[in-house]
């Protein structure tokens, strides 16, 4: 029973602004935990430059998002307040603050600890001024061969007018005499450029580099022959990337998209990033041609652009990385048996990248050949190029089968991608839809018809991540292979709701957003919370990306008054504040960065000891419950549930490697192993510990039967 006598806060309690971390401000907390990953000596030292290329990439996302959004509220003069309680022009400043130190404290660290390491491991990364005669000569010699013909000098005066400064350009602001000129550093070319080094037999694997920047600074009296050069300054700009879609618009949306998608770049400005040696009078001439304000002006004492730093990621020098390793193949599928056969005997639930993807591209491409397959229907969000998924598509319509295939046009950064799919797509012959007006179509379903003895049988894939063969090697993801008939009726219907009309919203198995999947969730938090009032065992497990929509937060509130104990793994954005006395003191925030992206979404509820699972691909967030078609489907079988509950679920909990824990004051401090204990790598354990093993052999065994248990050093 529930002894917690402590009156419950009401509705408007739950609302106060303190109770809620800003989301801009959490997402930099998460990237401030990618920077950590780059910072731990635990990792190789080439995946710790990785792991700085990712910040600063994701930085840039965040800045052309995000942070565009956040200015366009300031622009528009909205007085809608965050649930923190923060205005717009607020959250913009806050933001700034934060960021200026954090990209700083990267620059440094790159100069103080990275790049000496890597000179130990004779990798150099010099500046042109460190370069010798003979080092200087081929580097003219490059830019006469190699740069040279691709730049186009701009200049800048009464004849000239400021010329356009493309998104994620990086740029040299180039004095001439008395005059001004932009020169755009060609993006096709490799931001460092090889410099010929000394060997030996000792240092045979010695390379340095210099950056191209530089390489163009030092030689730009070719550009300007006649002319006095007197000095350059790189630069670099950010524009708004967020495509604003008025849908109900368009007469066509592939034509629609890819003209938004042209337009993007030439969004408003919103971050011009310089060094701290460029002169006032050239910052004020950047800011009035670009039309923003000194507001909108980074300072970085380093290189502009580190994503860049991802080039050296790819040096044959493998003592430097992680240790490769051969994602499983299930046994079902190395004996060669039909798949179809093996979906039959059992639900099937894979964990990637653990578990091949090969599995998945195989399901398509086995159906794409089967001659009793009638029917693929297949959502896409994220293919990648090349993809065998497509490729397979393509070879089932050859094969004459009906195929469906609903392309997500409006796929954030893949809109250009999935554009030339669904073009190759529709010559083929398939049936393309791009998606309900309004909705992004975010969830990750492949259905399959098939011919058998007993009549039509539905074959499903239903998956946490995208359909894309490349991410699915470092995406952490979880898939079910069901022939469960409820399973494929549902999905049924939501093809139909997809590519046709339907008014349909009920399902016998799954969630789906936007109709009834927030309406689900918080339906079973609050069955736990009546559940723990009546026996005291209430538990809630959530695994997901990001957690920010208010409404879901204050139902994990009440159930934390309730007295349920709650532990949410989250990668990314969280608002909820955890330990807050009288409101949140049962709940646990924690995440995990590491060598995989933690992507699959994994929703626990303890149901007085018959406890409920759901995976999909939505988030707890108000664009995924409210704007996106979204699935959560459940685990019926007892053994799979037991297995993501106590290999997985709990697996991750006992992390004490990748893991940090949010605080009441919205830091994340690293979880650290008890005193004489190792730390626990929940990532490289899964690496050698399956987390299912399917074997075919014996009919009765189920999956997740042949794992050993975690240790107890865990």
């Amino acid at each position: 029973m529930n002894h917690n006598t402590r009156q419950p806060a009401s509705a408007a309690e739950l609302e106060q602004s303190d109770l809620y971390i800003n989301r801009e401000l959490s997402w930099i907390e998460f990237n401030r935990r990618v920077f950590k990953e780059a910072q731990d000596n635990r990792h190789p030292l080439l995946e710790r430059v990785k792991f700085l290329s990712i910040f600063e990439t994701n930085l840039d996302e965040f800045i052309m998002i995000r942070l565009a959004g956040v200015k366009d509220q300031v622009a528009s003069r909205k007085t809608l307040r965050s649930p923190d309680g923060r205005t717009a022009e607020q959250q913009l400043a806050a933001v700034r603050q934060q960021l200026a130190p954090l990209v700083q404290e990267v620059r440094q660290y790159w100069n103080n600890e990275i790049l000496p390491l890597m000179s130990h491991k004779n990798i150099y990364i010099l500046d042109y001024e460190q370069l010798d005669e003979q080092q200087r000569t081929a580097m003219r010699v490059y830019f006469e061969n190699e740069i040279f013909p691709v730049l186009t000098p701009l200049a800048v005066d009464s004849g000239h007018r400021f010329p356009h400064i493309s998104n994620l350009s990086l740029n040299l602001a180039v004095v001439v005499g008395e005059s001004f000129a932009r020169v755009k550093v060609p993006p096709t070319l490799p931001r460092l450029v090889p410099v010929p080094i000394d060997l030996d037999t000792e240092h045979s694997q010695k390379v340095a580099f210099v950056w191209i920047e530089q390489v163009i600074a030092a030689n730009l009296s070719m550009l300007f022959p006649g002319f006095d050069v007197w000095e350059s300054y790189p630069f670099r700009v950010l524009r708004d990337a967020d495509i604003e879609l008025q849908e109900d618009e368009a007469s066509d949306l592939l034509e629609y998209i890819e003209q938004e998608v042209r337009d993007r770049r030439f969004g408003a400005v919103v971050d011009l990033a310089v060094n701290p040696s460029m002169p006032l009078h050239i910052r004020n001439l950047l800011l009035n041609g670009l039309e923003i304000t000194p507001q909108d002006l980074t300072e970085i004492d380093g290189p502009l652009g580190m994503g860049d730093v991802m080039e050296l990621h790819s040096l044959s020098r493998p003592e430097l990385k992680d240790v490769p390793f051969t994602p499983r193949v299930p046994s079902f599928l190395q004996r060669g048996s039909d798949m179809f056969s093996a979906i039959r005997k059992r639900d099937i639930l894979l964990h990637h990248p653990y578990d091949s993807f090969n599995s998945v591209v195989e399901f398509i491409r086995a159906a794409a050949e089967d001659p009793d397959v009638l029917t693929i229907k297949q959502t896409l969000y994220r293919v990648g190029s090349n993809s065998p998924i497509v490729t397979s598509l393509l070879q089932a319509v050859e094969n004459k089968k009906q195929v469906a295939v609903l392309v997500e046009l409006k796929a954030r950064f893949d809109e250009e991608n999935n554009i030339a799919w669904a073009r190759e797509l529709e010559k083929a012959g398939v049936h393309v839809v791009y998606g309900l007006i309004g909705l992004k179509t975010h969830a990750k379903v492949a259905l399959i018809v098939r011919r058998e003895e007993e009549g039509l049988r539905r074959y499903l894939h239903l998956g946490t991540g995208n359909y894309n063969a490349t991410t699915a090697k470092i995406y952490e993801d979880l898939c079910l292979f069901t022939s469960e008939p409820d399973f494929g009726a549902d999905a049924t219907i939501l093809f139909n709701a997809l590519t046709g009309y339907s008014r349909k919203n009920s399902y016998r198995k799954l969630l789906v957003a936007p109709i009834g999947l927030r309406r689900g969730v918080v339906e079973h938090i609050e069955r736990e919370i009546h559940l723990h009032e009546q026996y005291g065992n209430g538990r809630l497990i959530f695994k997901m990306n990001a957690l920010t929509d208010p409404d879901i937060i204050r139902s994990l509130y009440q159930a934390s008054q309730a007295g349920v104990s709650i532990d949410l793994i989250i990668r990314g954005m969280c608002s909820l504040r955890p330990s807050v006395p009288g409101i949140s003191e049962n709940i646990r925030v924690r995440s995990l960065v590491g060598r995989f992206l933690e992507h699959s979404r994994v929703y626990y509820f303890g149901n007085n000891g018959n406890a409920e699972i759901y995976l999909g691909s939505a988030d707890m967030m108000q664009r995924n419950l409210n704007t996106r078609v979204e699935t959560l489907f459940p685990i019926d079988v007892l053994e799979l549930r037991e297995t993501i509950l106590t290999r997985l679920l709990e697996t991750q909990l006992a992390d004490t490697a990748n893991a940090h824990e949010l605080q009441l004051d919205g830091r994340y401090l690293p979880v650290r192993p008890k005193e004489g204990e190792q730390p626990f790598d929940s990532q490289a354990y899964f690496i050698s510990h399956p987390l299912f093993d399917i074997d075919d052999e014996d009919d009765d065994t189920l999956p997740g039967t042949t794992i050993s248990a975690i240790p107890s050093s865990a």
